[in-house]
């Protein structure tokens, strides 16, 4: 295995990478690069997968949507499990759908899911960066979950990725007044929010998972993705002192950029 990978099932519970299937790759990855400065490199798996980077380093995977599938585009995180079978069977277990897969590539196996509320997330056993952690260097700055009930997905994502109470494991699930936080060795990796509508047409307001990416300067990406055909959704207008916008991608796919 190469010195920048490690096995899954030594970081089983943990975020391990983020991807983004979309609808017309080279205009998603000009968007992209535009936005937020990636640069790209192939992924080994064929002509419709990119790895982005920034600085050279891996920061997320971009691939083709096949037309096939009428599926939302939006970013999806992976967290890393030691058997995705058994991982499948707990999803489904637990009033949840694993909508494709386990499928074996190259480095691993990988499914993808929609909790019992419709939020999509992935799961994969096989190899993993050991130099892509959320919150640190070319990862995201964090995830988060926007939910209808906290208490409920904690408990759902807790038994089927194996999130540990506090002091308990390497990756533990903190249970606040209005939301829940996983941390990954005492660093905050994701969040768990409530107060999502699953019936709402606004896919703001919709239960999904949400990626946070750092950025050197908010305005400047904010009138790039605009440039590039995208949106500002919320605030519902740049400021000078911008720290923080969510933005939707020409494909619909939403992401917010942070101030790094």
């Amino acid at each position: 295995m190469e010195r920048d990978k490690t096995d899954s099932h030594k970081v089983a519970g943990a975020p391990c990478w983020v991807t983004l299937l979309s609808r017309e790759l080279s205009a998603t990855q000009g968007f992209y690069s535009d936005v937020l400065g990636w640069t790209y490199r192939a992924a080994g798996l064929g002509d419709d997968f990119r790895v982005a980077l920034t600085d050279g380093s891996p920061v997320a995977g971009i691939g083709a949507l096949a037309s096939s599938l009428q599926v939302a585009v939006v970013w999806t995180p992976y967290f890393a499990v030691a058997d995705v079978d058994e991982a499948a069977a707990r999803i489904r277990e637990r009033g949840a759908t694993v909508a494709v897969g386990p499928l074996a590539f190259h480095s691993g196996r990988a499914a993808l899911a929609t909790d019992p509320d419709g939020a999509a997330f992935g799961i994969w056993e096989g190899a993993v960066r050991s130099d892509w952690t959320v919150g640190r260097g070319s990862a995201p700055a964090w995830l988060e979950l926007r939910t209808r009930d906290f208490a409920d997905a904690a408990r759902f994502y807790s038994e089927v990725l194996g999130w540990a109470p506090e002091g308990q494991g390497s990756y533990t699930l903190v249970h606040e007044e209005d939301h829940s936080v996983l941390r990954q060795d005492g660093h905050v990796v994701a969040k768990i929010r409530g107060g999502a509508v699953q019936a709402t047409p606004d896919p703001q307001v919709r239960p999904r998972w949400h990626v946070y990416f750092r950025v050197p300067e908010v305005n400047g990406s904010v009138a790039a993705a605009v440039r590039g055909g995208g949106a500002l959704i919320s605030p519902r207008q740049a400021s000078p002192e911008l720290r923080e916008a969510t933005l939707r991608d020409p494909d619909g796919a939403l992401f917010t950029v942070t101030a790094g």
